[in-house]
């Protein structure tokens, strides 16, 4: 099988697993996901999750939004079930997982080559969608963000050590002195 046909096989696996849910996102389970990246038990898989939750954290990213802690019914030897626990992944979770997996594995480099594509289509048909939106809401989505992203700053100031108000209005003054000039005429 040629390279070509393995990251086609290993990108329609990625596919099939997709569900979708009632909001129209998508999501991956845990143990399917798990055993489509070859690990053996879904204990050695667990590591690469807390690496990907650690990751999510650190770029500022809600992780329950990403990492739904969930029930799976699991089969055992026996032919029946038991309920064991899982999380269902958003697309951002199952792209840091495999950027936090083993890549000499050609699955788990093909796994990073189809979530870098299909987060970059989803990027661009948001702009697109961004684009087609009438110039009251576009001020309305970039004034939310802006919310959110200052209120990221606000809890990297704290974080920092800046506590009062008069500390924080220095510390923004700094951000702003620190744009270009050209900016500020703008």
């Amino acid at each position: 099988m040629s390279s070509k046909e393995i990251e086609k096989k290993h990108h329609q696996t990625f596919e099939e697993i997709k569900q979708t849910g009632g909001n129209g996102s998508d999501y991956w389970m845990a143990r399917q996901l798990a055993k489509i990246l070859d690990y053996a038990e879904f204990r050695n898989f667990l590591p690469v999750i807390e690496k990907a939750k650690k990751a999510c954290q650190n770029s500022g990213q809600p992780i329950e939004d990403h990492f739904v802690e969930m029930h799976e019914m699991v089969p055992i030897g026996s032919g029946a079930e038991r309920k064991m626990e899982s999380y269902a992944f958003s697309r951002y979770a199952c792209y840091l997982i495999v950027q936090n997996s083993d890549p000499s594995k050609p699955v788990i480099a093909n796994g990073q080559t189809y979530f870098a594509i299909q987060t970059r289509r989803q990027e661009l048909a948001d702009d697109e969608a961004f684009k087609r939106l009438k110039e009251e809401e576009k001020r309305l989505f970039l004034r939310d963000e802006m919310r959110v992203h200052n209120k990221q700053l606000v809890e990297t100031a704290h974080q920092a050590g800046v506590e009062t108000t008069l500390d924080f209005a220095i510390f923004q003054n700094h951000g702003y002195q620190g744009l270009p000039r050209a900016l500020w005429r703008t």
